[in-house]
């Protein structure tokens, strides 16, 4: 039976380590939470190098990893288990160490009396403002468990949502590298074979393979590589400073709303996104400034939050969400009529919900569309480019071929 290693706290407060034999880290748990006041952190005991704190350190919390992680705590706080017993549990299931130790110490901090929205404002890094806020008013109106599934969903079509705009540029990022892997491996590798026998040759060069002859001179000389790694790093390093000003970040946010092709998708993705999850913090609860807030924090565009900033604006002062929305001519007119009917029928979150759910299938048909276009494009860039080699290379030969004639 494998021994584990327990981290506990008595009843004045003393931070203790025992040993204990059990077939499970959980049945651990259940035995020590009968002496002790608090139960923490349980390992197995061994002399294994531990790669905890590290694997803590970079690990990264996904929204799938919360999403099941919500889905499994509503489930048992439905089923009438203890919010610390639930804790446990999902702590000894976690997979992911950075998760696992901010479950540890919910559960410490539950058992002590602190409530479990205000202990998970202490771990940033695994429950944003989203995730604290619709906790708590789970817990003031006591319908957590119901709160904890909606962010389950929530969280789930937000996933959804993010891979299929991935979707979108994975193709023609997978097939744009290839091709420049290939540019440069023709470029390096396969004229200079070519130039050698140009040069026995002694044949007049067309412009254009005298042209692709340069650039592999300059492919293959260190000078050039010096020169341009550095540069692209610098504009990178310049493009992130830029970004960061608001000024910048506010002109290009808003150009990639207005760029083609990805400008309609990135307004559609936005506008689902922000109904979504307004829709999801009305209905459990949460008060419709905290909400839009949330929402302005979490737009991913300052274009978009922009416009949220002015629709919180426009409520404090009595006025009504669409038209502060309408306003700022950055969302739909179908989506702000839609939003001005909810706030009429006094049914906001309902059609809120509704406007989210009919933008993310006009996502999806968006990124099928692009996609469907990308395709041909890519691959007519790709033959283009090997056909300008290929050109460059034969066009001395057909000379030769005219001299011989």
């Amino acid at each position: 039976m494998p021994t584990f290693v327990a981290e506990v706290q008595d009843g004045q407060g003393n931070s203790l380590k025992v040993k204990e034999e059990a077939t499970s880290a959980e049945q651990v748990r259940t035995m020590l939470q009968g002496r002790y006041a608090n139960v923490g952190a349980i390992k197995k005991a061994g002399l294994s190098f531990d790669l905890t704190e590290l694997e803590e350190k970079f690990a990264s919390v996904t929204v799938k990893d919360k999403a099941i992680m919500s889905r499994q705590f509503a489930v048992m706080i439905n089923a009438g288990i203890a919010i610390v017993r639930c804790l446990g549990i999902l702590t000894d299931q976690c997979t992911n160490p950075k998760l696992k130790k901010a479950l540890t110490g919910l559960s410490s901090d539950v058992q002590q009396g602190v409530s479990l929205s205000e202990s998970m404002r202490r771990y940033p890094e695994c429950f944003d403002q989203l995730y604290v806020s619709m906790v708590d008013a789970g817990e003031v109106g006591g319908v957590l468990d119901q709160v904890l599934d909606r962010l389950a969903m929530l969280l789930e079509n937000m996933q959804r949502l993010k891979n299929q705009v991935k979707s979108a540029m994975s193709y023609p990022v997978a097939v744009g590298g290839i091709a420049v892997i290939v540019f440069f491996a023709m470029t390096i590798f396969l004229i200079p074979i070519f130039a050698g026998i140009f040069q026995e040759l002694g044949t007049t060069l067309p412009a254009l393979t005298q042209f692709m002859l340069l650039l592999s001179s300059w492919f293959t000389n260190w000078v050039f590589w010096v020169i341009l790694i550095p540069s692209i790093f610098a504009a990178i390093t310049l493009y992130n400073w830029y970004y960061s000003t608001p000024a910048g970040r506010l002109q290009i946010d808003h150009l990639m709303l207005k760029m083609p092709l990805l400008g309609d998708l990135n307004q559609k993705t936005s506008v689902a996104r922000f109904c979504r999850i307004f829709g999801t913090l009305t209905r459990s609860g949460v008060p419709i400034l905290n909400c839009l807030d949330i929402v302005r924090d979490i737009a991913g565009n300052q274009v978009v939050a922009n416009s949220i900033e002015a629709a919180k604006k426009e409520i404090q002062q009595g006025g009504m969400i669409s038209v502060a929305l309408e306003r700022e001519g950055i969302f739909p007119p179908l989506a702000i009529q839609m939003i001005a009917i909810g706030e009429e029928a006094g049914n906001l979150d309902a059609m809120l919900m509704k406007v989210a759910d009919f933008y993310e299938d006009e996502v999806e048909q968006a990124v099928s569309a692009l996609t469907s276009i990308i395709e041909p494009l890519m691959m007519v860039g790709v033959a283009a480019m090997v056909g300008v080699i290929l050109l460059s290379m034969y066009l001395p030969m057909f000379a030769v071929f005219d001299e011989l004639g």
